[in-house]
């Protein structure tokens, strides 16, 4: 009896370790992937072993039925996968946290209950916007209908808000971020568009400011915008590079004040921005979406003195674009690949990848672009001076979310399903 409880323990104790393990090498190499387009907000990570093939009887950890319509990307903090997600109809708004080693579901969470949701687009949702999350706190956020801060380990709501109006006319799109002590929301509606910035401790307004941009047009479907902003620091001074419709403007994360912006034709800009210590690159969003790459150092309008080129062939309106080594790399919303010279704009190839229809931003990680479309196929190139494919690999559903890194892994989400993905050849 004594030696079968000596063994019980022993293999209880190597199941806790190995556990543990599985857990703690989710940040072995890399933050965690805390927020809409990861830790670095560019879509990028330095992590190595991640999968390059993948079916739905390959390379699957877990496969967890989430319910619900929502597009909002995970997002992960230790050994924690969260997703928020919606009723079809928008009457209900949650979210849902799932255990990253089993893909059990810890907390299944009814936030808001909305009484008259606004119309959406039918290829949008009614929670896209992804969460942002750090140690012991998550923030959800579904534009007009509400933002909550919520605790990890019980999902208990600290405080809400839903005093900020806005008619977003096709749905909300944009992320929250954080900023020191200020978690920091974008409002561009049909109706009204601002920015605004809440201690994140207490959810209490610390500044709010109206958007100063000339739209040229009273139409506010040519006013809203779907971006999430960028917090960067150039020359010393720490700015939030927020897109808006017709404009990019950069504001004093702390205060609100304006720096400076400049002006673009289209409107429903939906990209977050790049930047690499030099020039900041903006996709414009719809309308022909076109590509600025502008030197964040100037006051007022910098339309005709910063920006240092424009590339208006397949610009994606709705994925964001990658900046690798001096490359940038596109993905537009029917499947055209490209690369840019950073510096000058200059196209170095272009690629139809598969005449498909795509809105998840592309990453990059362990020397890969991963790119997800909505049929479910996910292409895996190389980044460089030509285009070569390593894989296509197809799940059952299609992907609108943007993928997630956590250690060796992919978190992936499909319209009713969150996986967890990962070179099982690696664990033999």
């Amino acid at each position: 009896m004594a030696a079968i409880k000596i063994r019980s323990l022993f293999s209880a104790l190597c199941l806790c370790a190995a556990m543990i393990f599985t857990a703690s090498f989710a940040t072995a190499e890399e933050p965690y992937w805390n927020q809409f387009r990861g830790p670095h907000a560019d879509g990028t990570s330095k992590v190595t072993g991640l999968p390059v093939k993948w079916s739905e009887k390959e390379n699957i950890v877990w496969k967890t039925p989430v319910h619900g319509r929502a597009w909002s990307s995970p997002v992960v903090w230790k050994d924690q996968v969260w997703v928020t997600t919606s009723t079809k109809d928008g009457k209900e708004l949650g979210v849902v946290c799932v255990d990253f080693n089993t893909g059990k579901i810890l907390i299944d969470k009814k936030i808001f209950d909305v009484e008259k949701p606004q119309y959406i687009d039918p290829s949008n949702s009614h929670a896209s916007s992804t969460p942002i999350i750090e140690e012991g706190r998550i923030y959800v956020h579904y534009g007009a209908y509400g933002t909550a801060c919520l605790d990890t380990k019980t999902g208990k709501v600290l405080w809400s808000r839903r005093d900020y109006p806005c008619n977003h006319w096709r749905g909300a799109g944009s992320s929250p971020i954080i900023y020191q002590n200020l978690l920091i929301l974008q409002f561009d509606g049909y109706d009204y568009q601002y920015v605004v910035a809440l201690d994140k401790e207490t959810g209490k307004e610390v500044w709010k400011k109206d958007r100063d941009i000339d739209y040229g047009t009273k139409n506010g479907d040519f006013k809203k915008a779907f971006a999430t902003p960028r917090i960067i620091k150039h020359d010393g001074r720490v700015q939030l590079i927020s897109p808006a419709a017709k404009a990019t403007v950069s504001y004093n994360p702390l205060t609100g004040d304006e720096y400076w912006k400049f002006y673009y034709p289209q409107h429903s800009a939906a990209n977050r921005p790049l930047y690499d210590g030099e020039k900041i690159y903006v996709g414009t969003g719809f309308g022909k979406a076109h590509l600025y790459a502008v030197t964040p150092d100037g006051k007022g309008d910098v339309t005709k003195t910063h920006v240092k080129w424009i590339e208006q062939k397949g610009i994606p309106s709705k994925p964001s674009q990658l900046l690798i080594d001096g490359l940038l790399f596109l993905v537009d919303d029917k499947g055209i690949a490209s690369c840019l010279d950073s510096k000058t704009g200059k196209l170095i190839w272009k690629e139809r990848m598969e005449r498909s229809s795509f809105s998840a931003s592309p990453i990059y990680a362990d020397g890969k672009i991963y790119a997800p479309d909505r049929e479910g196929v996910t292409r895996v190139f190389v980044p460089g001076k030509e285009y070569k494919e390593l894989a296509a690999n197809k799940l059952e559903e299609g992907c609108v979310a943007s993928l997630a890194i956590a250690g060796k892994s992919i978190i992936l989400r499909t319209e009713h399903f969150l996986y967890r993905i990962e070179d099982q050849s690696q664990q033999k």
